[in-house]
């Protein structure tokens, strides 16, 4: 691909005059090529959204099981904020997207889908982020939801930054590391991707956030990261969090095998761990609007799940609360749209996902209060003091 025979424009991703450029700029100068900030999956779902087919049944049972509520919360979030400023303007989100690919079909020319993957891109970012900056974007999620509504004075302000733009300049504060994730590799990949195209004329659509950055790495294609690179789902840098989740249950284990050993008695020790990690993980999923079942399941399973760095009580509970909410393609639709903290309270999906989190943040409540409670005692009385 020649530098000077691509076009590229920048565009709101909720703005009726993005649509109308797009479609005109097209059919005026008809290219070979119409690339789309798009990847195969956000294509498809702009498709059957448009021709009102639904998306195939959700499993949660899936998504607890495969640890990947995190991912479907800040997926669902995304879709929200692109949802809510697209109803406010009239337009839906990618509307522009889809007008670029049919005017390409119009004009003949060939479809190029340059973004990456959202979920391996969502991945990556989480992964990216530390504990404690999940923390404050999970907290950020939850307040997005009770905050007063402001109304858009300018929609073509927008261009500044697509919707997806706008929640990334959230990330540049919070987690620069996040932030080159959703940014600055899309930007590179679609840069790439663009070099890959052998077509004389290529006519490029892109979220106006990522216009300057596609054309850095276009002018310096020695700098763009190999695409195993960007395409791995690899962690970066020691995963300390997941270090100390198999420290933590070994210590108490290895504590309360050497006690017994020595002649200590644990049989309150263990009273005191077992009402603490089960009770709170218990009263956790109860303040998070769980059914009595699910907490009772939480309370049950947590004692173990304490001791187990790859299993969390929330799981348990989570699956017998989605069991006795029968799941449907409904609640998924719904939590998509979703316009407050009292329509996601009235979703069995939003719902579900609280329980796991309301069950797990007992559970792990109560594992941290028994190093005082219960660890250090015993460790006293194994030391002498």
């Amino acid at each position: 691909m020649k530098r000077e025979s691509l076009k590229i424009i920048g565009t709101a991703h909720v703005s009726q005059k993005s649509v109308e450029e797009v479609k005109n700029t097209i059919l005026e100068e008809k290219p070979d090529v119409v690339a789309v900030e798009l990847c195969e999956n956000r294509y498809n779902r702009l498709v059957k959204e448009k021709l009102g087919i639904e998306e195939k049944n959700i499993s949660i049972s899936e998504v607890i099981k495969d640890n990947q509520v995190g991912l479907f919360l800040v997926s669902g979030f995304l879709n929200y904020i692109q949802k809510k400023i697209g109803d406010d303007l009239g337009v839906k989100p990618g509307s522009e997207m889809l007008a670029a690919v049919e005017a390409a079909e119009e004009v003949g020319a060939k479809v190029a889908l340059i973004d990456r993957n959202i979920s391996l891109t969502l991945k990556r970012a989480l992964n990216a982020m530390s504990f404690w900056e999940k923390f404050k974007f999970g907290w950020g999620i939850i307040v997005s939801f009770f905050s007063s509504e402001e109304e858009l004075e300018d929609i073509e302000s927008l261009k500044q930054g697509d919707a997806l733009q706008e929640v990334m300049e959230y990330f540049k504060e919070m987690s620069p590391q996040a932030y080159t994730v959703l940014v600055d590799e899309r930007d590179a990949y679609m840069a790439h991707r663009l070099l890959k195209i052998e077509e004389d004329e290529i006519i490029a659509i892109v979220g106006a956030g990522h216009q300057e950055g596609i054309y850095k790495y276009l002018d310096n294609p020695e700098k763009i990261p190999s695409p195993t690179t960007l395409l791995s789902e690899k962690k970066t840098g020691l995963p300390w969090f997941k270090i100390l989740l198999f420290i933590f249950p070994l210590s108490f284990i290895s504590l309360f095998i050497l006690a017994f050993l020595k002649g200590i008695h644990i049989k309150t020790g263990l009273l005191q761990f077992i009402l603490l990690t089960g009770g709170l993980s218990f009263v956790g999923s109860i303040l998070s609007g769980s059914k009595i079942p699910s907490a009772l399941t939480a309370l049950m399973v947590a004692p173990l799940t304490s001791l187990h760095p790859l299993i969390a009580a929330g799981w348990f509970a989570g699956l017998v609360e989605a069991k006795l909410r029968q799941i449907g393609s409904e609640d998924l639709a719904d939590f998509s749209n979703c316009q407050d903290w009292k329509d996601l309270w009235h979703n069995n999906l939003f719902r579900v996902l609280l329980v796991v989190a309301g069950a797990n943040i007992g559970s792990i409540i109560g594992s941290l209060i028994t190093i005082p409670q219960v660890m250090l005692p015993l460790f006293g009385k194994l030391v002498g003091v």
